[in-house]
Order: C-alpha cells, then structure tokens, then sequence
C-alpha cells in the first residue's frame, strides 16, 4: 500500500539515522583531516548582535615606577583590551525528489491517512533516501573543509578560513576585525618561500615563534603532500625495519623502509588531501607544499549554538509534488592569539 505524507516524513527521518549502515563503496569522497580536527575541538558559542567578540589583552598599560619614603607616585587609567568581531556564516545542502521519481524506485505515496506500507516498500524507501543522505553528508563536509582553508574573499558569505587568520602575508589586512598591519601583535607567523633543505630549520624557528607569546605550543601541524614529502627526505626518517618472527626466522629477512607516521616536536605531521583538492580548483600548486601550525586553544571552530548539522524539512509547496530535505550549519572559525599559530611554506 501506499504511504501517507506523514509516514513517509518518518520513514525519510529513519532512513537518516540507518544509511551509514548500508553505504556503498565511494570511489571520490577524500579524507578531510584538518576539518575533522576542527569538529572534534569545536566549541558551541553565543552569537550576541551577530557576532562572537573576545577581548584581547594587548598592553599591560604599565605605570610601574620606583619610590621611597614619601616620594609622590602616579596613577593611570587602565584599558588594556580590544575585541575581535567575528560573524557567522551559513551553509546549506539538500535535495528533493518528485512523487513520479519515487514511484519509479517503488515508493508511492497519497494523502489517504489509513494507508499503511508494506516491509518492502519501507525497505525501499530506505535505500533510496540513504544514498540521497549520505551524499548530502559528504558534500556538505567536502564544502566546508575547502572553504575553512581558504580567505573568505572568494564570497561575502563564504566563512574565512585559515588562510584569513593564518595568513600569508600578516602585515596586510584584517582579521576578526583588527588590522594585523597596524598591531603587530595580531599577527600570525609566516615563512613564505623556505627551501627544501632549509625546512626543519625553518620549522624549529616557526616552532618557538608560535611559543613565544603565551606558551602556547602547536598541537597540530597540517600539511599538503609536496611539503610532507620533502619533510620526511630531510628528516632522514626513512628506517629499515627487519621482520623475522622475535629474531627466530631462518632463511634471510624482510625489509621494509615504509614509515607509519611522521612527527615534529612529538606532533603528527599530518598530510591533508583537502589542499591538494583546493590547489585543483584554484589551478595552483602551493598548498601541496604548505603547512599550517595550528593550536585547540588559539583556533577554534564555533558552531552557533543549537544550529550545528540541523536537519531540515522545508514543506511541500503547493504547486508541485515534490519532497525537499536539507542540512544546515551557521558557524564561525575564529582565533583569540594569532600569534600562537604560524604557516610555513616551501618555494
């Protein structure tokens, strides 16, 4: 039989929490690591008069003097902070299907309420919308980890990404609404142009750069694959490793050069494909060799606060039999030390 609008709303609603348990084998979707980094570490946050504003201490205001005895001393009016002005951005992605779509999968659906469908047909409706569910997953977060790599300034309603407040040229521009050419304490670290076997050097001075001020160390390095590459030729990390079963293998042993991983200061550094996916669209080159140095606690991914992947379903409009879902995010990357976080870059 049949299903009824509302049955067919559930069984949609049903099918989004059970597609991942049927998902075919994809054959496009890349790993996106520094976007996962940013969803585990993201922090929920209040949007006042459309913005997220936190105060920056960037003067001790200091009025420190010597005295003694009855020596006269001075007072000064203290207002050592500025705040950031970050906005929320929006994204969106959905889909429909028309009623003559569906019934050509086996999913009929009418405005008769005593309908009720059959195991199959909930079978079918499964499969049909989870596929439709997980693309919308994939694509949304594939349109995200580009997006939170780049400047913001492809579109006014694109969020700023890394490249905004890790940028390549620091003293140019603003970020978070401060103008890092006039306060060169809100500026990020920036080595645009090391050479290949100048690079652990130049990644030791990037190291104690962002440790400078506020001690706050890297706990993640993300990277394109030319600058992983080229790190793992001047590490000299390449080691033979001899397989023979606790020393007991008769007959020779095995060799295997191959390295698991690759660490700097006890840090992964992590190969993300999303920069050679993002040098593809630009038709670029330069952030397969690119490497952020990033901190959880100077970096954070703000989602607004209950309005993190909403799943939507607009109404069906009244002049066509068609069905719409949708998932949506309002969010916001934003930093409270940009002089915590660097990027380097090989020429």
């Amino acid at each position: 039989m049949p299903f009824t609008t509302a049955q067919f709303t559930s069984g949609a609603n049903y099918a989004l929490q059970t597609f991942e348990k049927k998902d075919p084998i994809d054959q496009i979707n890349i790993t996106h690591r520094a976007l996962d980094w940013l969803v585990k570490n993201k922090k929920p946050s209040t949007f006042g008069n459309g913005a997220y504003r936190e105060p920056l201490y960037y003067t001790n205001n200091s009025n420190y003097q010597q005295y003694f005895g009855a020596d006269s001393v001075t007072y000064n009016e203290r207002d050592p902070a500025m705040w950031t002005n970050y906005a929320w951005y929006n994204v969106h992605d959905g889909f429909w299907f028309d009623e003559d779509t569906l019934l050509a999968a086996g999913i009929t659906i009418n405005d008769d309420t005593s309908s009720v469908p059959t195991a199959n047909e909930k079978e079918v409706l499964i499969d049909r919308l989870g596929i439709a569910f997980r693309t919308t997953k994939n694509s949304i977060q594939e349109g995200m980890s580009l997006d939170l790599y780049r400047d913001g300034t492809a579109s006014t309603k694109a969020c700023p990404g890394f490249e905004s407040i890790i940028d390549w040229t620091p003293a140019v521009g603003t970020s978070g609404g401060i103008d890092g050419g006039t306060y060169t304490w809100w500026r990020n670290n920036a080595n645009i142009g090391t050479t290949a076997a100048n690079v652990i050097a130049d990644m030791e001075t990037m190291w104690k750069n962002c440790m400078r001020y506020g001690g706050k160390m890297p706990t993640a390095l993300f990277c394109g694959l030319a600058f992983q590459d080229n790190f793992r030729t001047y590490a000299n990390v390449m080691v033979n490793r001899q397989l023979n079963d606790g020393g007991n293998a008769k007959g020779g042993v095995t060799i295997d050069p191959a390295t698991n991983d690759l660490f700097f200061h006890g840090v992964p550094l992590v190969w993300d494909p999303t920069l050679e996916a993002l040098d593809t669209l630009l038709s670029t080159t330069t952030r397969s060799k690119t490497c952020y140095f990033v901190n959880d606690s100077a970096l954070s991914l703000r989602p607004v606060k209950g309005n993190w992947m909403v799943d939507r379903k607009p109404e069906r409009l009244p002049d066509r039999y068609v069905h719409y879902w949708a998932r949506t995010a309002k969010f916001s990357l934003t930093s409270n030390q940009r002089n915590a976080l660097g990027v380097i870059q090989l020429s």
